[in-house]
């Protein structure tokens, strides 16, 4: 019997053996980085061998990207065929509903929150996305937009209530995200450095103890 879907995402994976991790665990989606200045990045190609298992097991497969070019989204479309594209740059509305145009896949877009006033951004994504994210701001200067292994503080969200489903990110691990989940009310979950033992080596153990977290946190998903 294939494992119940747990509302958590896995970022950034790169070897068969976190694919095999997550998908046993019972992860919702699986992201695949395509950004290179990440240690987490992949090319379209390998991820979309790795996401094979995942998709067959009903697992939704996601393409991270951050301000790509068509020539690149093409190429991630035509090879990995994802199921949603998340944004994680500063792509504005109208490229994003271009990008959903383009590809025909649904999008998640990533918001960086500092303060209870960065939440007021969302208000221009709720007729163009599916989903949103929700991952500290990064700080100035920082060559990448996630995957920092930074919180914000959770009590911002607490009364957020979006027109569209969201993910907290942000510094989320296992030993934390119930927590996080109960103080912020996010549905969903979505982690990426809390689960490596390095930065882009994403540990098997780390992230099944995250999924048994998020899933005893959120019992009726």
């Amino acid at each position: 019997m294939a494992a119940m879907r747990v509302p958590a995402k896995i970022c950034g994976l790169s070897t068969p053996e976190a694919v095999e991790a997550a998908v046993r665990g019972g992860a919702g989606w699986l992201g695949f980085n395509f950004f290179a200045p990440s240690p987490r990045c992949v090319d379209p190609e390998a991820a979309a061998r790795l996401a094979t298992p995942a998709r067959a097991a009903g697992v939704r497969i996601c393409a991270i990207t951050v301000d790509a070019g068509d020539d690149l989204i093409d190429r991630i479309t035509r090879t990995l065929a994802p199921d949603f594209v998340q944004l994680h740059g500063k792509e504005p509305p109208a490229r994003a509903q271009a990008l959903a145009d383009r590809t025909g896949a649904g999008l998640i877009r990533a918001l960086p929150v500092g303060d209870a006033a960065d939440l007021d951004a969302a208000r221009d994504w709720s007729g163009v996305v599916d989903h949103l994210l929700l991952d500290a701001r990064p700080p100035k200067g920082a060559a990448l937009t996630g995957g920092l292994g930074m919180a914000f503080d959770w009590s911002l969200v607490k009364d957020f209530r979006p027109a569209r489903p969201w993910f907290l990110a942000g510094g989320l691990d296992p030993w934390n995200v119930a927590e996080a989940l109960q103080v912020s009310g996010a549905p969903m979950a979505d982690v990426s450095s809390g689960v490596e033992r390095g930065p882009g080596l994403k540990d098997a153990t780390l992230i099944s103890a995250f999924l048994d977290a998020v899933r005893r946190a959120r019992p009726q998903a």
